[in-house]
């Protein structure tokens, strides 16, 4: 028998709780142990036995669980990053084994944990940290773990995708969106983190490190969220045959990196496209493996849970075997992360202008000068005097497109310019 602690009796600590004692006969017989929960960590004792958890089993005192010597293996629910942090620290430091699904302590702090995890032979597999059920993790590092990746892309917030769904299906403002978001329990009181970018960042800088050996935070990340959004901007994109979509992306070229999570426009034949309402994806592009997409439930209880339940029983299976410590985020290179003005792609440049002969032939002429090239113009009157520009260039560098904007915002006949990058 194996017995565990889980740290949160919340959302996905409950569905653990749950979804070990539904799969309990399964789970022996596919680790050849029995896995008994001997402690949950949680302040709100109702909240607990709602849960099915046994008064006996509920603990508020966490050096009481890592010092018990029965525990083998530590489930972190509890999110957040101090309190988190600290208790995996100790934990490891007694012999524990960790699963968790704590993507903030592993974008952020991760480097530490898996240095003293191997330094005391012990697992930490984080699994849910990224995708809830979608298992993207055990794919890059055991299924695929012989290829080299040029590419991740993924759809990484449920939240956002939800909003820009209903943004396109519905016709309706990014305020409205959201508030229908947070009537259904997708959104949290305090949606910044999601609509910002930043949850989906943690993300792929994790994904990140995995691909390309390097250890890639959180501060590596360029980020945009969606809260600028328009329903125009919804309208431009399907005329143009794109769907707007919260992007983030990992690109190594050269053993250099370039990380971002940024709204952009995602051509209708691309996979990613059709990727709607709460739903996950990541794209991955493999020298050997070629192009592969995983697809799932990006969070929720029972998703999540069994993420989590999975990790467990991979740990199960190494202490029976011995082998626990032998792996964890192994990044033994060091590579240069660029910053987001190198990244090299086609955009869709945005221009309101006065409607007077020679406008277009001068905005094409800055462009050129900088080397950005035109693929398609296409221009809408707005009024009697204004103009509407949407330029799609060929691929071109970020930073001289900036450059060839920056000029021709301080032209009087260009009113306003906004630039969105394409995936097609």
């Amino acid at each position: 028998m194996i017995k565990i602690a889980i740290l949160g009796c919340g959302t996905v600590g409950g569905g653990v709780f749950k979804l070990i004692k539904q799969n309990a006969y399964d789970i022996k017989m596919r680790t050849g142990k029995e896995v008994e929960v001997k402690w949950v960590l949680e302040k709100d004792i109702d909240k607990a036995l709602e849960c099915g958890v046994a008064k006996e089993q509920i603990s508020q005192n966490i050096d009481e669980i890592v010092q018990d010597p029965e525990v083998q293996i530590i489930i972190e629910l509890i999110g957040g990053l101090n309190f988190a942090y600290d208790s995996i620290i100790k934990a490891i430091k007694f012999g524990k084994n960790i699963v968790t699904a704590n993507k903030d302590l592993i974008a952020v702090k991760g480097e530490d944990i898996f240095a003293l995890a191997k330094e005391n032979g012990v697992d930490v597999k984080f699994e849910a940290s990224v995708g809830g059920a979608i298992p993207i993790i055990g794919a890059m590092q055991n299924v695929l773990c012989a290829n080299k990746y040029s590419d991740i892309v993924g759809i990484l917030n449920g939240t956002t995708n939800y909003i820009l769904t209903q943004m396109t299906e519905q016709g309706i403002s990014y305020d409205l969106a959201l508030q229908q978001a947070a009537k259904l329990g997708y959104a949290e009181a305090n949606p910044s983190s999601d609509v910002e970018g930043t949850d989906a960042a943690r993300k792929i800088s994790i994904l990140a490190s995995i691909a390309f050996n390097s250890r890639c935070t959180l501060n590596d990340v360029y980020q945009e969220g969606i809260t600028q959004i328009s329903e125009k901007d919804i309208t431009l994109a399907n005329k143009l045959g794109y769907q707007i979509k919260l992007i983030a992306m990992a690109k190594e070229r050269d053993n250099k990196i370039i990380l971002f999570v940024r709204p952009a426009f995602v051509k209708n034949d691309h996979p990613l496209a059709s990727v709607n309402d709460v739903f996950n994806a990541i794209f991955l592009k493999c020298d050997a493996a070629d192009n592969i997409m995983l697809y799932g439930r990006g969070a929720g209880e029972l998703p999540t849970a069994s993420s989590v339940v999975g990790d467990i029983m991979s740990i199960c299976t190494n202490i029976t075997h011995k082998t626990t410590g032998t792996y964890g985020l192994n990044c033994y290179l060091q590579k240069e992360v660029l910053t987001i003005d190198q990244l090299y792609s086609s955009f869709c440049l945005r221009l309101r202008v006065l409607d007077q002969p020679n406008v277009l032939a001068g905005i094409a002429s800055e462009l050129g000068k900088r080397g950005v090239s035109i693929a398609s113009v296409i221009q809408s009157p707005v009024d009697s005097t204004m103009a509407s520009l949407t330029i799609i260039t060929h691929e071109t560098k970020e930073q001289d497109l900036q450059k060839a904007i920056a000029i021709l915002k301080e032209k009087e006949y260009v009113k306003k310019a906004n630039i969105f990058m394409c995936l097609d």
